[in-house]
């Protein structure tokens, strides 16, 4: 099949007006599948399926004022919206006339309109392009909006050789937290021998306050799905995995009707659009183990071994599943592959700074007035993505610091907020870009508790097997319950100091050596809330 049949046996009927209604995230845990409900509900009762479409979609992006509906064709957003507001969210939007008793009070439309308020046009989306503008579960929503016209592509035009240098002269880095250049990692499973390699998706999502990969795979699961394939072709692979958090019923679910749909349809299995292609894609469900994040614990773990992190090298890249070349990057790396190779690499190169291209997804949480999903250009200030698109703290409140990179990153105090977004700078102030969370604090917050917590997190994660990261974010721990306690001293504060160094640089993985940042940070920066606590 080519990619004009694919497109002509998947087009839908058009409706003249269409009621996307968030069914993903955030919103589905405010009731947005019972909105989505009553909105069909109120459609057949009305005989309106010929005028309206009532769709569930994924994220639309402003999670804290959900469920979100947006209506089309203008695009005007609804925040908050109640079952009991579904009639008359119809009858607007048709502009109806018919009488129904509507006790509720008019609804009116929010103040965040996608075209006007900040949270979304200091916005640039590449990865979120689709979500909440696609329903998940139809690939026939995808493939309408130039979904797998990428592949097509490169099985056409394109040696793997090609795709190869497209993804390298992009700029791409990884987006799971190292920023590694994708084009170098393909490069490197490509020049291996033939036979065997493999194509392994990341999703084991697992910092606190981060969740951009799972609302990726909710909202838009074949544009990973795609992104993978065409690295099987860059690089020479016949089987995938993708690698995801049991945690995430959700995103499995709509992943694995994703890939029945694609199979279905000759998107996966053998001669993929009728091309010498022949690429799987097979689900393995992780148990929750935040070092499964780590390549190595997770090619152990898809291999049915215990999860814990191995000596490299070698790399992933020259020996990884099963003693094969591999290739790993994570939900949002693939994210970005289809958009590059249909608009080129020099657009992608085009966005962000010098050295760290493109855009880059966070899950803006914490104490700011509009959390949600959000995908802003490398180079942006975190004083844009605090105060123009979070909307700053609360009434009466200021925001004392945000922390980037999870509980390997650190906190970033309000001082520095003018600092650009990017792998370089954020590193230059003792955090990391990471997987994409970032949670904001304000003056209420005790930055000792914040490092406690993080280090918590660290010590019950922590695999075990190195006794530096076993043992020393136990120590670590206790010494920062000591400073909160009121009982921690001069000598505590130099062995804090010490500790955090030696797990740094003697642990096994990056998860251990990692694990001391968001403490050393908040000494960094507050310093003086310690020596408060003295």
């Amino acid at each position: 099949m080519n990619l004009s049949n694919l497109q002509q046996t998947l087009a839908q009927p058009k409706t003249p007006c269409r009621i996307r209604c968030c069914t993903v995230g955030g919103c589905l845990s405010a009731n947005g599948l019972a909105v989505k409900t009553a909105l069909q509900t109120a459609v057949a009762d009305h005989h309106l399926a010929e005028q309206v479409k009532v769709k569930g979609v994924g994220c639309l992006g402003l999670c804290s004022k959900g469920p979100l509906v947006q209506i089309d064709p203008d695009g005007r957003l609804y925040e908050q919206v109640t079952p009991e507001q579904a009639t008359q969210l119809v009858q607007m939007a048709t502009d109806s006339s018919w009488s129904d008793d509507l006790s509720e009070p008019r609804i009116r439309p929010s103040d965040f309109q996608p075209d006007q308020h900040p949270f979304f046009t200091q916005q640039q989306h590449i990865v979120l392009e689709n979500s909440g503008k696609v329903d998940p579960e139809k690939i026939e929503d995808y493939v309408a909006l130039q979904g797998y016209a990428a592949l097509y592509r490169v099985l056409r035009e394109y040696s793997p050789d090609e795709v190869t240098k497209a993804i390298a002269q992009s700029g791409l880095r990884g987006r799971g937290g190292a920023g590694y250049p994708t084009g170098l990692k393909w490069e490197t499973v490509a020049k291996m021998p033939p036979g065997q390699k493999y194509v392994v998706c990341n999703a084991d999502e697992g910092d606190p306050g981060a969740y951009m990969d799972r609302s990726v795979l909710e909202s838009d699961p074949h544009r990973v799905l795609e992104g993978m394939a065409i690295a099987a072709y860059a690089v020479g692979a016949t089987q995938g995995y993708i690698y995801v958090r049991g945690e995430y019923p959700l995103a499995i679910n709509h992943l694995q009707t994703a890939i029945q749909q694609a199979r279905k349809h000759g998107l996966l299995g053998s001669q993929i659009f009728d091309s010498p292609l022949d690429f799987r894609i097979d689900l393995r469900i992780g148990a929750g183990a935040f070092v499964c994040g780590e390549e190595t614990a997770l090619m152990a773990s898809i291999e049915g071994r215990r999860g814990i992190p191995e000596q490299r090298p070698p790399y992933p890249a020259e020996s990884g599943l099963w003693g094969r070349p591999t290739l790993i990057n994570n939900v949002e790396t693939y994210a970005n592959i289809a958009p590059i190779i249909r608009n080129g690499a020099d657009w992608f190169a085009g966005i962000g700074t010098g050295k760290s291209k493109g855009t880059k997804v966070f899950s803006l949480t914490g104490k700011v007035q509009n959390a949600g999903l959000i995908e802003v250009p490398m180079g942006i200030s975190l004083q844009a993505i605090v105060d123009d698109i979070g909307g700053g703290a609360a009434a009466g409140r200021s925001v004392k610091a945000v922390q980037t990179g999870g509980p390997s990153g650190g906190c970033i105090p309000a001082s520095a907020f003018e600092t650009s977004v990017d792998y370089e700078s954020l590193k230059q102030l003792g955090s990391i870009m990471g997987s994409g969370g970032l949670i904001v604090m304000d003056d209420q917050t005790s930055m000792v508790d914040v490092a406690r917590y993080f280090m918590e997190f660290c010590m019950e994660e922590s695999c075990g097997k190195c006794i530096p990261c076993r043992a020393g974010t136990v120590q670590l721990y206790q010494l920062l319950c000591k400073f909160t306690q009121g009982q921690a001293n001069s000598a505590d504060l130099t062995q804090l100091e010490q500790l955090c160094d030696m797990v740094k640089h003697t642990s096994l993985c990056g998860l251990g050596q990692a694990a001391p940042n968001p403490v050393i940070s908040t000494l960094q920066y507050f310093r003086g809330e310690y020596l408060a606590l003295m």
